[in-house]
């Protein structure tokens, strides 16, 4: 997905999340600083352009969105499905849902460190930490004790003695792997009701003598009417949503 669609939607987003009254209105021109706070207004705008030129990266390493699109994207593997869903459609509800899972979480953030450093009763590294808090906070949750400690020996960095002596630049390698991990294991699950059901067809066609037909033309659709029957959308999307603690 191109920066330009994300950049949009970011927008959008955060206009239908804290109102439209609360969106700062960016004025893209050039004129010479005044006063010390209109150099202080280009600062913040600056650094929100920057953000949005980093939400891509930022959107893989600190959200649930890699869990969301492995699990997505093996699902779609394992019922035999080339192009549908399109990548498109993937890449579009794997970003609903981390909205929808990290709503909380932005909020949070907004209202104890965005807003604050906006209206200018915080500074700059008091609105950071506040703001990147909530986030940090749902890392170390998804993040395994085991690969936290494995970034920390790699770099030869004593331990920490809390939540809030945790780098941030060895949390996010950390909690890339720990979701690796669990959505490969979430889609190892997902691939066997599926892989049983080709293994009977091909042994089914395999005792009929129907070795040159292709099982997956007679698997296909016994595994749609399968994936339908027990409600698999509502199914992995309810129990993804709720994976994440």
């Amino acid at each position: 997905m191109k920066i330009s669609s994300i950049f949009l939607f970011f927008i959008i987003f955060s206009v239908s999340l804290f109102g439209a009254e609360d969106t700062p209105l960016v004025n893209l021109s050039v004129a010479a600083v005044e006063n010390p706070a209109q150099f202080v207004k280009t600062i913040n705008i600056a650094i929100i352009l920057m953000l949005f030129v980093l939400a891509p990266t930022l959107l893989l390493m600190v959200t649930s969105f890699t869990r969301l699109i492995i699990v997505f994207g093996l699902l779609r593997q394992a019922m035999g499905l080339q192009q549908s869903p399109p990548n498109q459609i993937i890449i579009s509800l794997s970003l609903i849902l981390t909205f929808f899972i990290m709503e909380p979480y932005a909020k949070k953030a907004w209202e104890n460190g965005i807003d604050p450093y906006m209206k200018e009763t915080i500074n700059y590294e008091v609105a950071f930490d506040e703001s990147v808090g909530p986030f940090k906070e749902f890392m170390i949750k998804n993040t395994r004790e085991k690969d936290l400690a494995l970034f920390y020996r790699i770099k030869k960095e004593p331990n920490p003695q809390n939540i809030e002596d945790v780098s941030l630049t060895l949390l996010m390698p950390a909690f890339i792997v720990s979701e690796l991990r669990t959505a490969f294991e979430i889609g190892f699950l997902v691939f066997l009701p599926f892989l049983v059901i080709d293994i009977i067809v091909a042994s089914i066609l395999m005792s009929l003598g129907m070795m040159m037909l292709p099982p997956v033309m007679i698997s296909l659709p016994i595994k749609l009417i399968f994936f339908i029957i027990i409600d698999g959308w509502h199914l992995i999307i309810g129990n993804l949503a709720q994976s994440f603690k």
